[in-house]
């Protein structure tokens, strides 16, 4: 008999649901059918089922904070089970035993994390059978017999696995040693924490604070603009003066005297310059190109947008979220006429249909084999459900998923870009702009941004003559830097801190030259704000005072560098492909840290801080006593503890479990007692005191299984 392995219970769910079964605890027995003649059982990690041990594993000594202990590097890295997941290892390991079990199905996520997690649960159960790997991109009943049909040799997939483990080894050496580097340095200086130092969370956090220095040394200096109004055959339209390419003027008085030259004098165009623009429909999504949209459109944290996408996946109605291309192959582009046939019949899209194009097959655009790499782009599948069905933020998603599938069977959207030069009183040059749209295209399905949008101009020729009508002079001033927004951060991750300003995001670097993976970024993100290094306000990334402190301190080294750790990432993504050596990265992140250790202790000496940073900077207070369980957690089988402005999971650093309530609803403050009776009974008591738009109002709070969400209850 085979044993299959899922990632996770929700996944060993979907993938046995596709077969009769009986459901035990711990497990599924899949029972006899046309794929298994003799059936099968189904069993699951959860998540990161085994972990890299702790320093003091190796050396007892490596325990306490001192450096003298530094760097601590192991002859051979160890995991261990994770203490709340014994129970679940042990099931595993009870089956690994089972002399009936003759061959693993390793059924982990189609990427390197997945691969990870259950070849390291081998490792450690000691498994001798022999495996085979389920590798599938979407989560329908049809995707998922074919890939049990279809298994692959686990020799095709074990150089991720390599990736993988050394990704996670090199990531020890680094956070281990320079987080107590620095954090026992700066301490030495006054500042009581733990200061966490990452090999992509660091560089990641150096660019945040670098524009945050921007901001803060930018001078803001005055300028003055003049705007003619003109009237010309009947026609008005308004222009901007000026000179060598310089709309601005330093002097008041210098844009008070043009403007008066200029009032009521005669005008004439010397210059229409017309030019056509063709728009090609944007690409298919990956992940960071939708935690980018997904953020700009409705701000959702870029964790918040994976968490809703793992979710559509795990209903099989997405492919798989965590990709990095944005191609699908010839195989998938011969679904989409079905795809889109069901869609044609949701209410919402019928008026995109008849599309223009019938089929993009032979469109390289997004169709290209040898471009994508483990997983294609995130489409709909062939399960498509009516977005109605779905709650609020999975519409919003999945809504902009289809989209840019029926976008891509559109022409190009095409405008006219027109500028015109008006003359006036034959020395003072005005330049007018303006854009019309010639070819509607892609934007019936995505419409433009009004904001972004041009004036139109009324049809002006060469030669027209007339007046100016009215004169105005316009002060601004000079403005900052403007601070990253989540999503474009992630793009700035993606890019290796290279700022692109291609709006549909389709220039976004091909091969892999960014700190990070597709699937890690956004937990990042998270890591630096639950660290204290960021704060988000009105979806606006701020750099703390302790970020400050330790990137000053950290310097110019090696750490803070995005190109070198974008360098890093591209030799972890040869390591999978079977062109690197895990050994010599190892190697070169133990001399990296080695260096690291010795220049950072001589340099502290001479560490001075900002008076302003130093004042600003929050001692951090460590509790000693473990936080109160309040209950089960509805999402995993972590447990709910109040942290501080919120309720949440205990899981959330080792799961990244995202279930959390907050203790504020509608100015009423949710006590710890309720949240008991939430969590115990489903509802609470009747709370007075909720304050809705126009009156207060009392209700009971509930917890509604089907969305995932809490709703009130009345009466």
């Amino acid at each position: 008999m085979q044993l299959i392995i899922a990632e996770k219970p929700d996944q060993a769910r979907t993938l046995a649901s596709v077969f009769k079964n009986k459901k035990a605890q711990g497990y599924i027995e899949i029972l006899p059918n046309e794929i298994f003649p003799d059936g099968a059982f189904m069993t699951w990690a959860i998540g990161h089922l085994c972990e890299l041990i702790p320093p003091e594993k190796y050396n007892p000594e490596w325990k306490k904070w001192t450096l003298a202990t530094l760097p601590m590097i192991p002859s051979q890295f160890q995991y261990q089970v994770s203490k709340d997941k014994a129970k679940q290892f042990s099931v595993i390991k009870k089956f690994i035993n089972d002399p009936r079990i003759t061959e693993i199905i390793h059924a982990g996520d189609a990427g390197r994390e997945g691969e990870l997690i259950i070849r390291n649960i081998l490792r450690l159960t000691k498994a001798k059978q022999p495996m085979k790997r389920l590798w599938i991109s979407s989560l329908t009943p049809k995707a998922i017999k074919e890939g049990f049909r279809n298994l692959r040799d686990e020799t095709e997939t074990k150089n991720l696995y390599f990736e993988a483990y050394t990704r996670a080894c090199s990531d020890w050496i680094v956070g281990m040693n320079a987080s107590r580097l620095y954090s026992i340095l700066l301490k030495e200086k006054g500042f009581s924490d733990v200061f966490s130092v990452g090999r992509v969370q660091t560089p990641t956090l150096a660019l945040i604070v670098k524009r945050e220095l921007e901001i803060e040394q930018f001078v803001s200096e005055p300028f003055w603009e003049v705007i003619g109004e003109f009237f010309i055959n009947g026609k008005k339209y308004k222009g901007k003066w000026e000179v060598d390419g310089d709309s601005r003027i330093k002097k008041a008085d210098v844009a008070a005297k043009i403007a008066q030259f200029c009032n009521g004098k005669p005008a004439e165009i010397t210059d229409v310059k017309r030019e056509k623009k063709e728009y090609h429909p944007p690409m298919l999504y990956n992940l960071s190109a939708l935690q980018a949209e997904t953020n700009r459109l409705y701000k959702f944290p870029p964790k918040k947008t994976l968490d809703i996408l793992q979710g559509l996946y795990q209903k099989g109605i997405v492919s798989y979220p965590r990709s990095d291309s944005r191609y699908v192959t010839p195989g998938e582009a011969d679904m989409f006429p079905d795809i889109l046939h069901k869609i044609s019949r949701i209410e919402k899209y019928a008026e995109f249909f008849p599309l223009p194009i019938s089929s993009i097959r032979n469109n390289k655009r997004y169709v290209n084999e040898k471009k994508v790499t483990d997983h294609y782009a995130i489409i709909p599948t062939e399960q498509v459900k009516d977005p109605e069905k779905l709650s609020a933020d999975e519409q919003k998603i999945y809504d902009l998923i289809i989209k840019s599938l029926l976008a891509a069977h559109y022409e190009k959207s095409v405008y006219e870009y027109t500028t015109v030069t008006t003359l006036v009183g034959g020395r003072a040059t005005f330049l007018s702009k303006g854009k019309v749209q010639l070819a509607e295209g892609w934007r019936k399905v995505i419409p433009a941004n009004e904001k972004d949008g041009e004036p139109e101009l009324p049809l002006l020729e060469k030669g027209e003559t007339g007046i100016v009508k009215k004169v105005n002079v316009k002060e601004s001033k000079t403005q900052p830097p403007k601070r990253y927004t989540e999503g474009q951060l992630i793009t700035l991750m993606k890019t290796a801190g290279k700022h692109i300003e291609d709006k549909e995001l389709e220039k976004v670097l091909d091969e892999t030259e960014g700190l990070g993976t597709e699937a890690t970024r956004a937990g990042i993100i998270t890591m630096l704000k639950s660290r204290k290094y960021i704060e988000i306000k009105k979806n606006l990334v701020y750099a703390t005072a302790k970020a400050k402190i330790l990137i000053h301190a950290i310097g110019k080294e090696l750490l803070a560098s995005p190109e070198m750790t974008a360098k890093w990432e591209q030799r972890l993504k040869e390591i999978a492909e079977g062109k690197a050596n895990a050994k010599q990265f190892i190697d070169m992140t133990n001399k990296m840290i080695t260096h690291l250790v010795t220049e950072t202790t001589k340099q502290a000496v001479e560490w001075s801080f900002d008076r302003e940073v130093t004042e600003n900077f929050v001692p951090r207070q460590f509790k000693k006593s473990a936080p109160r369980k309040l209950g089960n957690c509805k999402f995993c089988d972590g447990n709910v503890i109040d942290k501080g402005t919120f309720y949440g999971c205990s899981n959330y650093q080792k799961t990244g479990c995202s279930f959390t309530i907050s203790k504020k609803i509608l100015g009423k403050t949710i006590t710890q007692a309720q949240l008991k009776k939430l969590l115990t009974d489903g509802v609470t008591d009747q709370i007075q005191g909720f304050k809705g738009k126009d009156k207060e109002f009392n209700a009971k709070l509930a917890w509604d299984e089907q969305e995932k969400k809490i709703k009130f209850v009345f009466g």
